[in-house]
């Protein structure tokens, strides 16, 4: 067998994940038995939600010492004695920071390249239509409900999550401002169609940027970051507002969170604030991916990928991402 690469988990982080918290190991897979596959991945995202399971506990089960870190992938079936998968077939799961794995057959979706083009490559499946545009999605719809003509705030809006959020807010009528750091952001932004953007970079009165953006106040804030900034968003926060805790950015990498300071307004306004786990729309997933394709397909969504070749680099572009260095969804292609 061929020997592949992995980054394993050498120390639980504290603070910013820094390059000896990972170890990149040479192995050789086994061949797969009965109900196995061989995967080779093609793909793997780098996600800022996993910070909390690289220290302990968070959504789900925390990574141990010698766990291979955790990630959605696409890949290739090289090797099977399943009856599911056969050798040849692409397939997306959680495939994890590795060039090839062993996996059962179970918790892989088989990918038809049929469906895949120009506008809509297969690399969506762990992006726009993976988890970042999913929690978009349900996080607006679900637990934002918004209603045509509100104004609807985001956080780190150029990231994936952020940039998909405002695209369909467009869609539902939403008046949509983004929050970004930089001019190229957020001139992205506005060719998305974002009906302002603020850059946080170039400002030193926040909570004074979104009154100016938002005079008449904000009916419902995508929160992808926290601390100082969700704190400037609920001073703008109409009565009966709903916060969408999608992400923490700014937190994930506190030992001591910041937390929120403005939590009078909670009273003052009505103020609803609710997070979510994209997971547990599961069974929604198939409807909301047709639904967002086809908006792909009709130019209401468009999407950006950040992809570099090769799993060297994978620790230091993963902390990039605290730092607002990414741009579109951040993918390591394997080779």
């Amino acid at each position: 067998m061929t020997e592949f690469r992995k980054w394993t988990l050498a120390k639980h982080p504290s603070g910013m994940p820094s390059a000896d918290c990972f170890a990149l190991e040479s192995f050789t897979p086994d061949a797969p038995s009965d109900g196995e596959v061989l995967i080779r991945t093609h793909y793997f995202s780098l996600d800022p939600g996993m910070r909390g399971r690289l220290s302990g506990d968070s959504y789900a089960a925390g990574l141990k010492i010698g766990d291979t870190i955790e990630s959605a992938g696409i890949g290739e079936i090289i090797a099977s004695k399943s009856e599911r998968f056969a050798v040849g077939d692409m397939v997306m799961g959680g495939l994890g920071w590795t060039e090839a794995l062993l996996h059962a057959d179970r918790g892989l979706q088989k990918l038809d390249p049929a469906p895949f083009d120009d506008q809509v490559g297969m690399t969506a499946t762990i992006g726009v239509l993976g988890v970042p545009g999913l929690t978009a999605w349900f996080g607006l719809q679900d637990l934002g409900q918004p209603q045509s003509g509100e104004t609807l705030l985001i956080s780190s809006a150029a990231g994936p999550v952020g940039a998909s959020c405002g695209q369909i807010g467009k869609t539902l009528g939403l008046t949509v401002i983004g929050i970004a750091g930089g001019a190229e952001k957020c001139a992205y932004l506005s060719d998305l169609g974002f009906d302002a953007v603020i850059d946080y970079k170039a400002e030193d009165n926040l909570t004074k940027a979104i009154t100016a953006a938002a005079p008449d106040g904000v009916d419902i804030y995508f929160d992808n970051v926290g601390g100082a900034m969700l704190d400037a968003a609920i001073l703008n926060m109409k009565p009966k507002g709903r916060i969408v805790v999608s992400g923490q950015v700014a937190e994930y990498n506190n030992e001591t969170p910041t937390g929120i300071r403005q939590t009078t307004r909670f009273i003052t306004h009505r103020l609803r604030m609710e997070g979510l786990v994209v997971y547990d729309y599961a069974k929604q997933f198939p409807a909301a991916q047709a639904a967002m394709a086809a908006l792909i397909r009709d130019g209401k969504l468009a999407y950006k990928e950040d992809i570099s070749t090769g799993i060297e680099d994978a620790p230091r572009e993963y902390a990039a991402l605290f730092a607002g260095a990414n741009f579109g969804r951040r993918l390591i292609k394997t080779f």
